[in-house]
Order: C-alpha cells, then sequence, then structure tokens
C-alpha cells in the first residue's frame, strides 16, 4: 500500500463516464489536521481518473454519506444509521484525514464492507463499525496470511461508502481508500459487480467477522467458493449466526493475480458521491429535483431523469429475509391520500430498487441495473429504504404519507456496469425472483 507509483490510469482503470465531460468548478479544501500529502489546489470532474489524491476530513465524510444517500438507489446502508455514525466521530475529536486515489495496480488491497439488513441493524454505531473492520482485518491477516493496505467500497452507499474511510482510521494495516466501487449504485447481492466479472480477481478467500470488543473472542469464518454467488449463499448464513450484520473482506487484489482490481472496478465514485453532497449540503435551500439532475449528470456523465416529481410514498410493505435481505414494495402517489390520486407507481426493491412501475400505463419505468433513486424537495435529501430513513415521509404506525413530498430520479447505469454480462444476469435473476421477467429498458446512449 505504501508504493506511490504512477500509472496511466485510463489504460488500467474502467472508465465511469459515458459520454465527454469538461471540467468541474468544484473545488475542495479542508482545515483539519492532515494524514498525507496536502490538497490539490484544484479538482478535476469527478469522473476522470488521472491519478489525483484527496485527503478527505469529517466536513467530507459528511458530504459523502449525503451525496451516497441519493445515489445508491435506496440501499447501502441507513442514512439515518450513517449520520448518527458521523456525529459519534466528531464527538470523539477525530480531526485527522484519510487519503484516497486511484487504485495504484501495485498494492494489496481488498474490497470491504458491511454485510447484513439496514432494518436489522439498528445498533449499528461507530464503534460497532470500528470493532468489526479491525475484527474483519484481523481475521483476514490471520487466516489468510496477508493484510491489505489498501480498501475499496463494494458499493455507493450512506454506510458501504463511509465503512472504508472508517476502517483506514483503526489500528490495523489499512492506510489509504481507492477512489470507486464495484457498481456506481448499491446492489442487492455480492454478483452484481464488476468485481465479479474479472476472471483473476476471485471472490474468495472472504473473510466475515462480528463486532466484538475483545479481539480475542471476535468470531470469524473464512469462506472459499467457486463464485462470488457461492460466497453471497455462505456469507448470508454466517451473518445470520452473527445476528444482524458483519464486516465482510473479498475480492483480494495483489501479485499473485497480478493485482486484478485494476481492472474491475469504477474510478472516481467515491468523489462524484462527495461533490454531490458538498452541492447539496452547501445550498442556501433544498434544490430543485431539476437542479439535482443536471448536477448528477454533471458530476457522472450518465444519463439521469426524473421520473416522478413531488409525489407522496402512500404504502410501505417491507419484511426481513433472513439476515441479509430487507424486501419490499413502496406505493407513491400524486396525492398523500391514495384515495384522490391520478397517478400511482410501485417500488420493488430488495434493499435496493430494482423496479419502478407505472400502475396506469401498466409498464415499468425504470428496470436495474439503472438506478431508482430518492430526492426530496421538502428536506433537500436523498435516502434509503431503511425504515428509519422512511419515517419523514411515510408513518409506519398509521401506514399514511405525512404529507412531505418524493421525487424518485433515475441514473443510467455506467456502461461498463450494464454491459457487464455475469451483472446482466445476475440482475436479471433478481429480477424474475420479485416476478419480472422483462428486460431491461434501453435508454439514450
Amino acid at each position: 500500500m505504501l508504493s506511490r507509483l504512477a500509472f496511466d490510469h485510463s489504460k488500467i482503470a474502467v472508465a465511469s463516464a459515458d459520454k465527454p465531460i469538461g471540467r468541474s468548478a468544484d473545488t475542495h479544501t479542508n482545515n483539519n489536521t492532515q494524514r498525507g500529502k496536502p490538497d490539490d489546489p484544484f479538482r478535476g470532474h469527478p469522473s476522470e481518473c488521472d491519478c489525483m489524491t484527496f485527503q478527505y476530513g469529517l466536513d467530507d465524510f459528511r458530504h459523502i454519506v449525503t451525496g451516497a444517500a441519493l445515489m445508491a438507489s435506496g440501499g447501502g446502508g441507513s442514512y439515518h444509521d450513517a449520520k448518527r455514525v458521523l456525529e459519534q466521530l466528531r464527538k470523539s475529536g477525530w480531526c485527522g484525514r484519510v487519503e484516497v486515489k486511484d487504485y495504484d495496480g501495485a498494492t494489496d488491497a481488498c474490497v470491504l464492507a458491511m454485510m447484513g439488513s439496514p432494518d436489522a441493524a439498528e445498533d449499528l454505531s461507530l464503534v460497532a463499525i470500528q470493532r468489526a473492520m479491525n475484527n474483519t482485518v484481523d481475521a483476514f491477516r490471520t487466516l489468510c496470511g496477508t493484510a491489505p493496505t489498501c480498501v475499496i467500497p463494494v458499493e455507493i452507499g450512506p454506510i458501504n461508502s463511509l465503512v472504508p474511510l472508517i476502517a483506514a482510521l483503526g489500528d490495523n494495516p489499512v492506510q489509504w481508500v481507492v477512489n470507486g466501487d464495484g457498481s456506481g449504485r448499491a446492489v442487492p447481492e455480492l454478483p452484481q459487480t464488476l468485481y465479479s466479472e474479472a476472471a483473476g480477481l476471485t471472490a474468495s478467500p472472504c473473510i466475515l467477522a462480528d463486532n466484538a470488543q475483545d479481539a480475542a473472542t471476535a468470531r470469524s469464518v473464512r469462506l472459499q467458493a467457486t463464485t462470488a454467488a457461492d460466497v453471497e449463499s455462505l456469507a448470508g448464513s454466517v451473518v445470520a449466526a452473527f445476528g444482524s450484520y458483519s464486516g465482510i473482506m473479498l475480492w483480494p487484489s495483489t501479485a499473485a493475480n497480478d493485482f486484478a482490481l485494476a481492472n474491475h472496478y469504477l474510478p472516481g465514485t467515491l468523489e462524484q458521491v462527495r461533490a454531490l453532497g458538498a452541492y447539496m449540503e452547501d445550498a442556501a435551500g433544498p434544490h430543485t429535483t431539476a437542479e439535482i439532475v443536471a448536477k448528477l449528470e454533471a458530476l457522472t456523465g450518465r444519463d439521469a431523469t426524473c421520473a416522478i416529481t413531488n409525489g407522496y410514498i402512500t404504502e410501505v410493505t417491507q419484511s426481513t429475509s433472513g439476515a441479509s435481505l430487507d424486501v419490499g414494495t413502496i406505493r407513491l402517489d400524486n396525492t398523500p391520500d391514495p384515495r384522490d390520486s391520478s397517478a400511482t407507481h410501485y417500488l420493488y426493491n430488495m434493499n435496493e430498487n430494482l423496479i419502478l412501475y407505472a400502475a396506469q400505463d401498466g409498464a415499468p419505468v425504470i428496470v436495474a441495473p439503472d438506478s431508482i433513486c430518492y430526492y426530496s424537495e421538502h428536506t433537500g435529501r436523498g435516502f434509503s429504504n431503511a425504515f428509519a430513513d422512511l419515517a419523514p415521509y411515510h408513518d409506519r404506525q398509521t401506514g399514511k404519507s405525512t404529507g412531505v413530498p418524493v421525487s424518485i430520479i433515475g441514473i443510467r447505469a455506467a456502461k461498463a456496469f450494464r454491459e457487464a454480462a455475469g451483472v446482466r444476469d445476475s440482475f436479471a435473476g433478481l429480477l424474475r425472483r420479485i416476478g419480472y421477467a422483462g428486460g431491461s429498458i434501453n435508454g439514450p446512449e
């Protein structure tokens, strides 16, 4: 991880932009004590991959959580929980920096995340995450004989974009975080990531560990399986045995596989969500849905659309399957009282939103792998499908809308992600499980 080799990342990383985009006017400054290199005085477009190094402090963490809560397609962990974790980090007095940059193709790396149901993980805290991350990294070192010195998020999400950054603060070998992820959104299962596409980048050995306070009593498991789908199945059983969530480290990238991560991730996405979060939080008031859509297109180079503007969540049906997936249906109407509605949509999710369906047209509007994201012009924030995140918009006790409007934004999946055969097949399997046998909806390139 300590290597600082300069690589031509146009050759070793998958481009995340689908169309040419100029440089962004966003800049980034932070006065916290630095952990690594000083800030670059000019920040390029977040979808570019030009070996920029960033130093993220507490304000950046907060922006990442806010941006990820919108871009995660309803999953990736609870925004409510992530805000609580960041408040605990602030109260701890931490004022350092975490180094974030493109993968250098020469450092031992792993994908690092929390696995489990957002609604089952109601006691998630900073201490719980730190313990789980430290225990997971320690178990990887013990069970696999090595410890990665850089990590990358499995997906975009309020929790799973934050977890690798928190790991870099802990008493473990992790020293920096890769600016990217495996999907450009949150995904229900491990096979729906670019990591699973690489012949040389295998999901195992995979390590899971709980958040025990005493490392000597921590429970950990090493999984060895042929495919990411097999690892997913086994890991779900382990999470259920541990309780509601666990740390997970997998897809090791080392000299043994020629550092295979280099060609199998979406670069720049951590900086994209940071820039989006800064845009949302630094505004005098909430942006309109159209303004958020325009910003998303500028940051990602991908098409975005306003599928619903200022609708209302009028019904939520959600249940936890095992310990890993919250499965449900969310109804949205154009009036707070569904009896007065003239336009009804249904969102089908498995932790993450997979289909937006228009009842009046009898047809889907957005289908995964494209993202289906929440935004509210009233609160100026995105959110997830976790009950705590839905609470400002839907009263779980009465089963009615709170009257706070919600918009739905569609984001075209990154080209490399949507064209990966394994990703397409895996999403198709998920969609069949919830009763949809149709294909994806092809938007403009």
